[in-house]
């Protein structure tokens, strides 16, 4: 998890995509110490603006600290997010039932992870860790320079069972390995790598083989996520074109840092080929999801606001065309996934927190 701290606003920018977990396959209770933050299932309609018709009987799910990056299970039955408490520490990975229920940490506790999935078709998930390289929190960057992220190369992809055990390391290389999703037939975890210089995105076999690498453009590709049927890849990037901006990028990159002041949603087939830019709009654009029916992904942007500290949700066809707002919470709104029919949403959201800056999860009905 990356907390992108703006004037007046600190927002969890993470990456995520698609998953499925086989409809009879539940975590078990992890007996690993408390997390210091609540869970739960409670409505909060009164959180919702006037202007958000797409959604109906919103609750909250998550109480204090950082929640965001929540995925659901085959079944809908149950969420994998990544959470930091209020006091402090490095973001976790945990699973829950879709009302709050039954919280799980499902990752070692040390280090920092991400980009938590439920693996299809068996009782396993995914996540990124830098637990290997340290039990502690990495540095955070180094903010000198700028607005910047850190992309650790002590990130690597992790497989393990519903419990956090039986861990299987899926990467291996020099370099950052991380951000990794699943297509819903389970066939190809998607990820995003520098282990050939730059930060492409990837995809290989669940137990880390057959590794085909999708793109090669200068700049940052990354936070991929696959259509429900497989066929196509929705994703952000960074192509600097000017000298002064690669060199920027790739001075930044020496150390592990990038600048994601502007990021666009392209799509493009499995495969790699046929990439296309479906937004141009100088914002920060981010966590896109594939609607159900493959013509339109839903993401988060700053476009909405000149001063580029409000992040919103917005819908647009695959083609580029039919922008729609869906959030106006006057705060950030990000991280959206559907449930595998399309008629719930969950996402991550500053909105009626109780100590400035928190962000939480919340669920609600998807009305067309």
């Amino acid at each position: 998890m990356r907390s992108a701290e703006r004037p007046g606003l600190t927002v969890t920018l993470l990456i995520a995509g698609l998953v499925g977990c086989a409809p009879a396959e539940t975590p078990e209770a992890s007996a690993r110490p408390d997390p210091g933050f609540e869970t739960g299932s409670v409505p909060v309609a009164g959180l919702v603006d006037e202007q958000e018709s797409h959604l109906a009987n919103l609750r909250q799910l998550t109480f204090g600290g950082q929640n965001a990056e929540a995925y659901f299970s085959g079944d809908d039955e149950w969420i994998i997010f990544q959470a930091t408490p209020r006091d402090g520490g490095c973001d976790q990975q945990y699973s829950m039932r879709t009302d709050g229920s039954e919280l799980s940490l499902v990752s070692t506790g040390s280090g920092r992870t991400t980009c938590g999935y439920f693996v299809p078709g068996t009782k396993r998930l995914i996540y990124s860790s830098t637990h290997l390289t340290s039990e502690a929190c990495p540095a955070e960057p180094d903010r000198s320079q700028g607005y910047v992220w850190a992309v650790y190369s002590s990130f690597d992809v992790f497989s393990a069972d519903l419990t956090g055990g039986n861990m299987v390391r899926l990467t291996d290389t020099e370099g950052y390995d991380a951000e990794a999703t699943l297509s819903r037939d389970g066939e190809w975890v998607v990820f995003t790598s520098t282990r050939d210089g730059d930060l492409d995105i990837y995809k290989m076999r669940p137990d880390g083989s057959d590794v085909v690498r999708l793109t090669d453009t200068v700049g940052y590709d990354g936070g991929p996520f696959f259509s429900a049927d497989g066929t196509k890849i929705v994703y952000r990037a960074y192509h600097p074109t000017s000298e002064a901006d690669i060199a920027d990028y790739q001075g930044l990159l020496e150390q592990s840092l990038i600048r994601p002041s502007q990021l666009d949603i392209w799509v493009m087939n499995a495969d790699g080929s046929g990439k296309r830019r479906i937004t141009d709009n100088s914002a920060a654009n981010f966590g896109p999801y594939f609607f159900p029916s493959g013509d339109r992904v839903i993401f988060a942007s700053n476009m909405g606001d000149p001063q580029g500290r409000e992040f919103d949700l917005w819908a647009l066809g695959t083609d580029g065309d039919n922008l729609e707002q869906i959030t106006f919470s006057g705060d950030f709104d990000g991280f959206p996934m559907f449930n595998s029919d399309g008629t719930q949403l969950i996402f991550a959201s500053n909105r009626g927190n109780e100590l400035p800056h928190e962000t939480n999860l919340f669920i609600a009905d998807w009305v067309e």
